[in-house]
Order: structure tokens, then sequence, then C-alpha cells
């Protein structure tokens, strides 16, 4: 089913009496409104296939090979899983995320799913960018230290590496404080959708949140900010729309008939004069 009216007028009523804060660092911004995933999704044609009375939703792809949970009463430390079928060509993968991963950043990953960005960069490129801390080849920590990702090597059952995505509270020298989120990719997720979703956490915007919203953390910085209710609803109305067109123009290329040229007869001789 589509993405309707009514649901953008369900986030708008939400969002459009709530004085929005500037959040950051995003990795401790909490996890916002998990709409900014659905609806983008929504509009690109993935479908509910979930019980509408749960509070459990599945969204799945046009072509079924993909499938998103979002699952708020999960039993484990994962809220969100992301499972892609395999094809003819290429190998299935599987992620998986915290209940406080921003609903943003996860976004940026899902966005990507839909429509690819133009370029692939290196996944570790905005992660340098944006400052953060390089350790080794596999390994960065946020400027604050609290988000750590790492790149883990091959294993005897894996050709493989896999990405893991922590924040966690400070610890006390070498011993890690309390898990706040995590984010798993594994060995065959695209490296394009793991760059999409690094670039999205490392971002140094802030991300906007109401008063009272739940955050990742007590040493998040808030301040007012300068965007009012009804520009934070436009905004989302906005990338909504966008990949609502893209995800449709990218559906005609898939769909567009390959044409052949026409076979050219054979040459007449030239008539004589």
């Amino acid at each position: 089913m589509p993405l309707s009216e009514r649901q953008l007028a369900a986030f708008a009523d939400k969002h459009a009496w709530r004085i929005p804060f500037d959040t950051s660092p995003r990795h401790l911004a909490g996890p916002g409104d998990a709409r900014h995933v659905t609806h983008g999704l929504a509009a690109a044609g993935w479908s509910a296939v979930s019980d509408p009375l749960s509070a459990e939703i599945v969204l799945r792809s046009p072509d079924l090979r993909h499938r998103l949970q979002f699952d708020p009463q999960s039993a484990t430390s994962a809220w969100w899983r992301l499972r892609a079928e395999p094809t003819d060509t290429e190998p299935g993968w599987y992620s998986e995320f915290g209940e406080l991963v921003p609903a943003e950043v996860l976004a940026g990953f899902t966005d990507a799913l839909v429509v690819p960005p133009p370029q692939q960069p290196d996944p570790w490129q905005p992660v340098a960018s944006a400052g953060w801390h390089r350790y080794a080849d596999d390994t960065a920590r946020s400027p604050d230290s609290m988000c750590h990702i790492e790149l883990r090597p091959l294993s005897e059952f894996r050709d493989r590496p896999s990405w893991h995505v922590e924040t966690r509270e400070p610890g006390h020298g070498e011993f890690h404080g309390p898990r706040i989120w995590h984010a798993y990719f594994d060995e065959h997720t695209p490296a394009h959708l793991v760059g999409s979703f690094l670039t999205a956490l490392a971002d140094r915007s802030p991300l906007q949140r109401g008063m009272y919203d739940r955050t990742g953390h007590y040493s998040v910085v808030q301040e007012a900010s300068p965007l009012s209710p009804q520009q934070v609803v436009d905004a989302h109305t906005t990338r909504v729309e966008s990949l609502r067109a893209r995800a449709r123009s990218a559906r005609r290329q898939q769909t567009k008939p390959t044409t052949t040229p026409a076979k050219a007869g054979p040459a007449r001789p030239a008539a004589r004069r």
C-alpha cells in the first residue's frame, strides 16, 4: 500500500506543535521518529505485510527481495532487521540495528537501498572527513570516543569481513561502558549501503528532537533549533516526495524495453547516368 496523504498528515500533526531542538552528536540523539524510515520505503513502493493491529511492522520491497522488520517488542537488542534474499547473480545479506539507533541515520541506509547514490565511495571516507579518529585500517572512533566502527577480520567461517558499529557509555581504560545501540552488517552487505549509513552517522549537522524526546545519553547537546516545526515537517515531506519520484524513475529505467537498431538492407548499385 503506497504512502497516503493521511499518513503524512499524521506525521505533521505530531511534529507541528513540537518545538525542535538541534541535537548532537548524532549517535547520541536517540531513536527519533521511525517514520523517517518507513515513510521513505512506503513512498518507494514497499508494502506492509504485517498485521495492522500489531506493534510489529514488516515491509517488503516491490521485487520481494528485501524485507524490513521493526519490532519494538523484540526479546533481543535488535529492533530493526533487514534481509535481502539471494539472486542468481548476488548473494543474500543481513543487517540489524538496535533500539536507540537514530531513525534519520538508518534512513540514510534504506534510502540508498531504494535509490543507490551516483557514486559509491570508500565507506571510511565520510568518517575520516568528519574528523573521526582512525586507529587502524579497520577501526574508527567518534571524537567523543563513544561510537566505535570496526570492520572485523576474516574468520574460518567467513571469507569476507563484516561491519560492526557500537555506541557505548564511557568506560575506564580498556573497559567499555554499557552499550547504547549497535548496528551490524554482514559480510555480503553492499559497500555503498554501509557507506551511506556511515555518511549519515558521521554527518556533523544536528538532528531535530522534541523537548521530551528520548535521547541516547545525558551528555548529548541540545540547543533551540533555528528551524520552525513546520520547516521540520516540510523537510520530511520533501524528502519523501523526492524518494517517490526517484524510485519511479528507476523502475521506468529497469522496465524500459531495449530497442535494437534496424538492420540495414543490401546496398543498391548506383544508378547509371
